[in-house]
């Protein structure tokens, strides 16, 4: 089943940086006929100490309204002259952004939230990293998280790059990229990284020979998620195997093909595993050069 067409929730704090993923929501929407929501979330309520407290409170929060209200209009704007339509602009007043993002794309049905990972620096640096890195844990749909340069024109990647596990979730996620490959006629990478347990033995043979044995064990297992990308209609461009720590082997290796898009899963198998497979998206998204896109396993009826 495609992901598209779909509704797409653009959520912008109308930073310069965040321009990027502007101009990355407009081309999704373009090429997938999907409906284009704009969200900015404003602050919350001013709980600070505030001189003449409380008999300035409304004034505050009336002009935090009214900033808020226009780079939302800005953003609107942008998008205009792009070439694109904001089906319907949405201002929230929150302390928490990501509580707001999370909120409404459940609201109103979106198929995935695009973001971008950077503020403007220092501390609103690492405000806007934890507010990219929380969407992604809580959202109930894919999250695209974009960084890198800015680009003039449409963002339509050379190349997509999907990180594949194993795990019963890696269908949805290979879905996912094969479509946005379709969409954007891109050319599909495919990489599996195998696990290396470090094994304790007196000869160093034996180390090698354990190496070789997971080595063939990630390999059939790359093999066969890439019949399965197959199946599900996928023209796969290449297929990479590496051994190691997954977050360093997928984010090196998309640098080297030049990859213009990773899509990776959020979560692995279960226990341990899926903890891991969680701080690997998150890795990923805090150290790629290019957007990435997270995929959460679909919601099964209870």
């Amino acid at each position: 089943m495609s992901i598209f067409p779909t509704k797409i929730l653009l959520a912008t704090d109308g930073s310069e940086e965040a321009e990027l993923g502007t101009t990355t929501a407009i081309s999704l929407a373009k090429v997938s006929a999907s409906e284009l929501h704009v969200l900015h979330v404003g602050p919350g309520l001013p709980l600070y100490e505030l001189p003449d407290y409380p008999a300035r409170f409304e004034e505050v929060v009336g002009a935090q309204r009214q900033e808020s209200q226009s780079i939302l209009d800005e953003q609107v704007r942008r998008v205009e002259a792009l070439g694109a339509t904001a089906v319907a602009p949405h201002l929230e007043m929150d302390e928490r952004p990501d509580r707001a993002i999370v909120a409404l794309g459940e609201e109103l049905g979106v198929g995935f939230v695009v973001m971008g990972s950077r503020g403007f620096g220092g501390l609103r640096r690492t405000l806007m990293g934890s507010v990219s890195s929380s969407v992604v844990h809580h959202a109930h749909c894919p999250v695209m998280v974009v960084r890198g340069e800015r680009r003039e024109g449409d963002y339509l990647p050379g190349r997509i790059l999907l990180a594949v596990d194993g795990s019963e979730e890696s269908s949805t996620v290979a879905r996912t990229a094969v479509d946005l490959a379709d969409r954007m006629d891109s050319e599909l990478h495919v990489v599996h990284v195998g696990e290396v347990r470090p094994v304790y033995h007196p000869e160093r043979h034996g180390y090698l020979a354990r190496y070789e044995e997971l080595q063939e064990e990630a390999q059939r297992l790359l093999e066969e998620q890439v019949e399965q990308v197959k199946a599900a209609g996928g023209k796969v461009a290449g297929v990479h195997l590496g051994m190691g720590r997954p977050d360093e082997e997928i984010v090196g290796l998309a640098e080297e093909i030049d990859a213009g898009l990773i899509v990776v899963g959020s979560r692995g198998l279960s226990g341990v595993r899926r903890a891991l497979m969680g701080s690997v998206s998150d890795s990923v998204v805090r150290h790629a050069h290019c957007p990435v896109m997270v995929v959460r396993p679909e919601k099964r009826p209870a």
